[in-house]
């Protein structure tokens, strides 16, 4: 069995999926702009920097989930995909996904941004799978809480196991296996594939790619 697998944002995005979402939040008048804007951009560069908590993150970023009802919320995604998400897929992040849908057994999106914000953008690609952190629902609605382990740093290689293991599969047997990412906080999972490729990486993915001879490649 071949899997590849592709991180969303920054890798197939030229953008971030979920620093965008506050913003549009913010555009639409969903969210207090000022206070929600500053507490974006300091996880954001948080995350950039590798020291995101990624608990106090999601209690942040899935609580306008919480306060919405569903058709609303979806109604805004819709209009989000169009002005914020369409715009920031290249040529060449379509022609690379296509190319492996094309030859690869198994195929999938795993990004710590939510399975809200993220499953739209992974039907965009036609990418089949989705690995994404879960806001937890119940009754219809989200409740502002996650569900189960964040899919992030060393959580993306435990979803991916769950993942896996489902299919009858374990990722230290596999024929084949790759990783597309841009992040630094995707070294442990890059650690773990046989073919990691660095796309379009942050300073500290660069020179550890560089350093170990992985492919570093542009999707811009």
């Amino acid at each position: 069995m071949n899997l590849v697998l592709f991180d969303l944002d920054n890798t197939l995005l030229a953008g971030d999926s979920d620093y965008e979402w506050g913003r549009f939040l913010i555009d639409k008048g969903v969210v207090d702009g000022a206070h929600y804007e500053a507490k974006n951009r300091a996880f954001y560069e948080d995350y950039k920097a590798g020291r995101l908590d990624i608990y106090a993150f999601l209690a942040f970023a899935l609580r306008p989930l919480a306060t919405h009802a569903r058709d609303q919320l979806d109604a805004w995604h819709a209009e989000y995909m169009a002005t914020r998400i369409r715009p920031m897929i290249t040529p060449a992040a379509r022609d690379l996904v296509k190319r492996h849908l094309d030859t690869a057994d198994l195929v999938a999106v795993i990004t710590a941004t939510n399975r809200f914000v993220t499953a739209p953008i992974a039907r965009e690609f036609g990418i089949p799978h989705l690995i994404a952190t879960e806001p937890e629902e119940k009754d219809g609605r989200f409740t502002g809480e996650v569900a189960g382990t964040p899919c992030f740093r060393e959580g993306k290689i435990a979803r991916l196991e769950q993942f896996l293991e489902a299919r009858g599969a374990r990722l230290d047997c596999l024929d084949d296996s790759r990783f597309y990412s841009d992040s630094l906080n995707d070294l442990p999972l890059l650690e773990q594939v046989k073919h990691p490729v660095a796309v379009d990486p942050d300073p500290t993915l660069r020179a550890h790619a560089e350093a170990r001879g992985w492919p570093v490649v542009s999707l811009r």
